[in-house]
């Protein structure tokens, strides 16, 4: 144990002479007597509890802290540490904050210890105070809002923890530390990021000067378990009929336009529909940050590029839609359609990439396709309203709205077809509704899916093609039956 980390000494003062038992000794020798404080490429942290509460660490703790993580710096070679994998970095950051704490006689008990040990290698390996929330599968958003206040999302609700940052420096020095990781920067010059870890959650920062109060980060967490349409009709998010329909629209390559609002589950509901995606298939993905969890082999993900310093070698969604026509694709998927790109999409969609895929921010089926024609009118394409909307027609079958209710809970509120034009008005019909009914004693909405009674949606002949006119027909029937 400590032959291996008499490596670590390099970054220490030298240690005066000793018997050949010595490696010990030379981390008591790098430790200071002086008080060092960690410098802002390893930021300072607290540990972070898993209940949510305003309680507040005492000062004496960062005190204790910030001796601790200041003799470990001296007492570390950190280019030696980098060679480690994580497991054995730990180990060996462990071992020597234990000789410190001996060394410097700190008083503390067994689990102040242990919570110290745990807070300084996340602060060294990780995303310091981050850390133990990352870790947790049921929160599914983490929100930032400066050093001192960190919010969590849980259960559709929204709870203030006892998180903090020692300063903004060190939250700054963490965000940093994440888009670094995929390329990115973010700093006076360039606030503004988005980014992703490598579990796929999407991250955003808005640092100074434009965030008032401190670096704001927001993660959109993703589960370790990626969830299946059946795990979402176990959570009523659709009812088991309706679940079928959407497995046979998935099947059958249907255009798809998946529509709602911010953190209304579009992306999770994407992700489930591209299960049903032939394993044989050539799928290309567009996204800003890259999220999208795609099981079949052939997948090409693709990712856009902000400016470099110069302001230039940009590489926007538009670029990337565009190039994913050259590429032999079978389904081109877009992670959100928020400008042009709509055009260069629905172009795809129209010349034989059936099956494609997208989201945008709407709340209902009109509403998104109101947004789509003005994404494409502010993306500068003089075309007139009717040629737009006949592109739309002809391109869109299904579109399908999310949305999250008031009590936190999220729904698939309705399947809709896009049938055509009648004079200047696009016609849809829809599959399937949900109606709330009521609310129960805690609070929580209650409702169900309705069948609206469509005999045969317009994508039948599609579904016949595929050979699943036979199921299609037996899951609207049921979902007539069970309204």
């Amino acid at each position: 144990m400590f032959g291996k980390r008499s490596s670590f000494g390099a970054a220490a003062t030298a240690p005066a002479p000793a018997p050949p038992a010595a490696p010990r000794q030379e981390v008591r020798a790098s430790v200071p007597e002086k008080v060092a404080l960690g410098t802002g490429a390893l930021p300072l942290a607290q540990a972070a509890a898993p209940v949510v509460a305003e309680t507040r660490r005492s000062d004496e703790y960062y005190v204790t802290k910030s001796m601790i993580f200041g003799a470990l710096i001296e007492a570390i070679d950190l280019s030696q540490l980098a060679r480690l994998d994580p497991e054995n970095a730990r180990e060996e950051i462990r071992d020597i904050v234990n000789e410190i704490i001996s060394i410097k006689n700190v008083v503390m008990s067994i689990s102040e210890q242990e919570e110290l040990l745990e807070d300084i290698c996340n602060d060294v390996l990780g995303y310091g105070p981050l850390e133990p929330l990352l870790a947790r599968d049921d929160i599914a958003d983490i929100m930032v809002n400066g050093a001192q206040k960190t919010y969590i999302e849980v259960a559709g609700k929204i709870q203030l923890t006892n998180i903090r940052f020692r300063d903004n420096a060190q939250l700054m020095n963490i965000c940093q530390r994440i888009v670094s990781q995929v390329g990115r920067r973010v700093d006076e010059s360039s606030p503004i990021c988005d980014a992703r870890l490598a579990d796929g959650s999407r991250v955003n920062v808005i640092g100074p000067p434009l965030a008032i109060d401190g670096p704001a980060l927001t993660i959109r967490k993703f589960k370790r378990d990626k969830l299946t349409l059946d795990q979402l009709i176990r959570f009523g998010s659709i009812s088991p009929e309706g679940g079928e329909i959407l497995k046979i629209i998935g099947r059958v390559r249907c255009n798809v336009l998946i529509s709602g609002g911010t953190g209304s589950g579009k992306t999770t509901l994407l992700n489930c529909l591209t299960n049903y995606i032939d394993l044989d298939e050539r799928v290309i993905t567009c996204e800003d940050a890259a999220e999208l969890q795609l099981q079949q082999p052939h997948v090409v993900r693709l990712e856009t590029r902000p400016p470099n310093l110069e302001g230039t070698g940009a590489v926007t969604m538009r670029d990337l839609v565009k190039n994913c026509l050259r590429m032999r694709p079978e389904r081109i998927i877009v992670g959100e359609v928020r400008g042009p790109e709509a055009f260069d999409l629905l172009q795809a969609m129209n010349t034989g990439h059936d099956g494609s895929m997208g989201t945008l921010h709407a709340n209902s089926p009109r509403e998104a396709l109101s947004r789509l024609e003005s994404m494409i009118t502010m993306g500068g394409f003089a075309l007139p309203p009717r040629t737009i909307r006949e592109m739309i027609v002809s391109s869109i079958d299904i579109i399908i709205q999310a949305s999250r209710l008031r009590d936190g809970s999220r729904r698939i509120t309705h399947v809709t077809e896009v049938l055509g034009l009648e004079g200047e008005v696009v016609i849809t019909q829809d599959l399937l509704v949900y109606d709330i009914i009521g609310e129960d004693a805690n609070g929580k909405l209650k409702g169900r899916h309705r069948s609206t009674g469509i005999g045969r949606p317009r994508f039948w002949e599609r579904a016949r093609y595929y050979g699943e006119e036979e199921r299609l027909a037996a899951a609207l029937d049921a979902s007539e039956q069970a309204s």
